[in-house]
């Protein structure tokens, strides 16, 4: 509640200070406009965090059908992806919910995306990380089916981006899940990825060819962290409850410049 009067407070006090009596009515008055304009931007960035959740989970449920049938890795990873986020039980519901809506025939897809793009205010960075957690979904399962590569498509044309940056897109996600793979074999001494499938996929994860130069590459993984970066997501919209998704994205990309680094030389 202060939150919502701490204007009011602040220019009442600062106005009494300066000007008595009337100048506290008029820090009172100045005081009343900056909590309506705070008050505005806070629930701006409310809508668009609850139409990110809505448009994320019925947009997996849509891919997740889109193959002819849900898969239990479909379902277990939207029911992790609940989890890592940390959603209470009201929330968990609106998630299946959401996922069930977007299974069905009649979905509207695309008026949803163009709903859920106008929210965002066309961030590039907000639009890229929801086209990531769609990724996680199709490569659920391992594979790519081709009715998901298709649907991936008209959604990433309805979010602005070109085919050659749903391949990069592609190709990112599909070196996290060899990267997350990696690293949970390894945890259990099981098969590792060969050294140069590693340095593969951190160029990949960097989206930057093997050839570029060193300055070339690190400002790859510059561009990479600072569309990643997990606190400026979140100013933009991204749901608190996604910060440590995307806080794993920005370790992923650490870890593919280590890898990188360490191959190059580079301090």
């Amino acid at each position: 509640m202060l939150a919502h009067i701490k204007g009011k407070i602040i220019g009442c006090l600062l106005g009494f200070l300066i000007g008595n009596i009337p100048g506290a009515l008029l820090g009172l008055w100045l005081g009343h406009k900056v909590d309506q304009k705070l008050a505005g931007a806070w629930g701006m960035v409310k809508d668009t965090q609850q139409q990110f959740l809505y448009a994320t989970f019925a947009t997996m449920g849509h891919l997740a059908k889109s193959s002819g049938r849900v898969t239990s890795e479909e379902i277990r990873l939207a029911e992790q992806l609940m989890a890592q986020m940390r959603l209470g039980a009201a929330q968990q519901a609106e998630a299946r919910q959401a996922f069930r809506d977007g299974k069905e025939s009649d979905f509207p897809l695309q008026q949803t995306l163009r709903r859920f793009r106008a929210q965002v205010r066309n961030s590039h960075n907000l639009l890229r990380f929801f086209m990531e957690v769609q990724l996680q979904l199709v490569f659920a399962d391992g594979e790519l089916h081709p009715a998901e590569r298709r649907l991936l498509h008209t959604i990433a044309a309805e979010l602005g981006f070109s085919e050659q940056e749903l391949e990069q897109l592609l190709a990112f996600a599909e070196a996290q899940l060899h990267m997350y793979r990696q690293g949970r074999a390894g945890g259990q001494g099981g098969f590792t990825t060969p050294p140069q499938d590693r340095l593969r996929d951190a160029y990949r994860i960097l989206e930057v060819e093997s050839g570029a130069d060193d300055a070339t590459v690190k400002r790859a993984y510059r561009r990479q962290m600072s569309k990643h970066h997990p606190d400026k997501l979140v100013a933009q919209g991204l749901p608190k409850e996604m910060m440590e998704m995307a806080k794993e994205k920005a370790q992923d990309i650490q870890q593919a410049w280590e890898t990188i680094k360490a191959a190059r030389n580079l301090r």
